[in-house]
């Protein structure tokens, strides 16, 4: 599938040695499924269980409906080359690869995957990578690590460990994540990526959830990081277009198409100029309502 066709609305991340876990989560709507071999499996003795326990339902074709990315361990953890090659496999979409720090990282991690591709007689390019911009250095370098690899196909936020990173502080109003999630935002849109918002480690409090999505779409960003399933319809409702957007983005191209067949530069809607940006927006809007649609049909 093309960068430009897939919708990650939600990526839900989901412990990769819990067994319970993992069949609930293939009833779940979520967009996307990041199985768990990092930070939420410990001690160190369940990755191998995580490793194994992913494979094992991944073959059973159940998860088949969702994207599917494995969040493995990162270059100097030592755990890396067994997590890549157990898990490659063509029930995988690709991989979440964590603390990315510099664009180095990126292109070492797309070059260890085309040795396993080889290797497994696979085309080359088979995975993705959706790099975890998790610390102050790859907040500064999110451009270079887009652009390190043609495999990139999303940057996400991971606020916990950039502001312990920081040494500053996660406040309730997130001031300290505002300048990063600008960043990162940016970054991915200027490399043709999809920006992936952080987690909203506050799972029950759903109206604090619904303030930071408000933030992160007018930010740029296209989807966010799931802990908890309850968040999900509300992550859903605020990342699909509204039937009013829908509306409104059709009626604008129906008088602009009219503008331009009368040859007629200047457009007025609700009394403000329509200029070919906000076309371009409206066009945008009907294509994202359309293949969410189609995504959900196909469920």
């Amino acid at each position: 599938m093309r960068r430009s066709d897939l919708i990650l609305r939600s990526m839900m991340f989901v412990p990769g040695h819990n067994e319970r876990l993992m069949s609930k989560s293939a009833e779940s709507e979520a967009d996307a499924l990041i199985f768990d071999i990092e930070d939420s499996v410990v001690p160190a003795s369940n990755k191998q269980v995580a490793r194994d326990l992913i494979r094992q339902k991944l073959e059973t074709g159940i998860f088949d409906r969702f994207e599917v990315f494995c969040r493995i361990n990162d270059r100097e953890s030592g755990h890396l080359l067994k997590d890549v090659s157990t898990l490659a496999i063509g029930a995988v979409n690709g991989f979440v690869y964590p603390k990315a720090r510099a664009g180095e990282d990126i292109y070492f991690f797309d070059k260890l995957l085309e040795t396993i591709e080889y290797e497994k007689g696979l085309p080359v390019g088979t995975f993705s990578i959706v790099p975890l911009i998790e610390t102050t250095a790859a907040v500064l370098a999110a451009r270079d690590i887009c652009l390190a690899s043609g495999r990139v196909l999303a940057i996400a936020y991971g606020c916990e460990d950039f502001v312990s990173d920081l040494e500053g502080i996660h406040d309730k109003e997130g001031q300290s994540l505002f300048t990063p999630r600008a960043m990162i935002a940016m970054a991915a849109r200027a490399s043709g990526v999809i920006p992936i918002d952080t987690v909203h480690v506050n799972v029950h409090d759903l109206e604090d959830l619904e303030e930071n999505i408000r933030l992160a779409r007018r930010l740029g960003f296209e989807g966010m990081l799931v802990l908890h399933p309850k968040e999900l319809e509300i992550v859903h409702k605020h990342f699909t277009p509204t039937k009013e957007e829908v509306d409104e983005a059709t009626e604008m191209l129906r008088l602009a198409e009219e503008a331009g067949k009368q040859d007629k530069g200047v457009v007025i809607m609700n009394g403000r100029f329509v200029g070919p940006p906000m076309v371009l927006a409206a066009q945008q809007i009907i294509r994202r309502a359309m293949l969410i649609e189609r995504k959900l049909s196909d469920r």
